[in-house]
């Protein structure tokens, strides 16, 4: 057979930008067939005649449609089902423009954390007010020798979730009102998430009101957290208040995040009232 005017399969995809892989899966669906295939080599060939299907193919890909969906239309080409599908794909990617903004938002809070924790005064203990929070929150007795013990109840908070939320600066653990005002900073009393507002969570969860709070930042880790909690409830009998709620203690950087310990640096909160 004469073959000028004729287009290898490695024409067709350089021609279209599409891989060979691409085209094969095209005939196989149905709705491309080779002008002509050689018998002895088994070598494909395409005409002009079919560049109109490649160009509606790749088209439709810029418009990221899925392949089951322009092999669908391309079996039944008819105006309104290409208006539907158009009017689809223009649903999809709205819903992932909203997706990726709500990705953008929790890209946003973490990248706050970190340049709060980076250019925060370390050691100063401040009077200030919390933001309105959801915490998912698990009571449990836990003692803190080393900061891999905290693997296992982290995964605790992880399980049955969908979607990943576990991440530096959204894992903590806190000390109760009772023991906090007993001096007791050796054992904590439960281990929670914060809930970004932008999070899917499944479960049962706890809305934390704005509240004056006593925060200290400090270069170190939870192992070097009981000093500090020394000092801040110093501060809150020394300033007439008292605890009104658990503590929020969070590594901001800690070994998630650098492989240096000096750089670690972590928060602790406590809820306050006067006296």
């Amino acid at each position: 057979m004469d073959k000028s005017g004729l287009f290898s399969i490695g024409q067709m995809a350089r021609i279209f930008h599409i891989s060979q892989s691409s085209i094969r899966y095209y005939e196989k669906s149905g709705f491309l067939t080779p002008e002509y295939v050689d018998p002895d080599s088994g070598y494909r060939y395409y005409s002009a005649r079919q560049f109109e299907v490649f160009n509606t193919i790749r088209y439709l890909r810029t418009l990221d449609m899925p392949l089951p969906e322009i092999t669908d239309f391309l079996h039944n080409r008819d105006v309104a089902r290409i208006e539907q599908k158009l009017r689809q794909q223009k649903q999809e990617v709205a819903r992932r423009q909203q997706e990726l903004s709500r990705i953008e938002r929790k890209i946003d809070n973490r990248l706050r954390q970190l340049h709060e924790a980076q250019t925060a005064a370390l050691g100063r203990i401040e009077l200030t007010g919390s933001e309105p929070c959801r915490l998912f929150w698990i009571g449990q007795t836990l003692q803190i020798t080393d900061c891999s013990e905290l693997e296992l109840p982290t995964a605790r908070l992880a399980e049955a979730q969908a979607e990943a939320l576990i991440f530096l600066g959204k894992v903590g653990i806190g000390i109760s009102t009772e023991h906090l005002t007993a001096g007791e900073f050796g054992q904590y009393d439960g281990i929670f998430l914060v809930l970004d507002e932008e999070d899917r969570f499944d479960g049962e969860q706890i809305s934390l009101p704005p509240a004056r709070c006593v925060r200290v930042m400090f270069r170190g880790s939870h192992l070097q957290a009981p000093e500090q909690y020394g000092r801040l409830m110093a501060y809150i009998r020394e300033n007439g208040l008292r605890p009104a709620g658990f503590s929020r203690e969070i590594t901001m950087i800690d070994a998630g995040f650098t492989s240096a310990a000096d750089q670690y640096v972590t928060q602790i909160t406590i809820p306050v009232t006067e006296i």
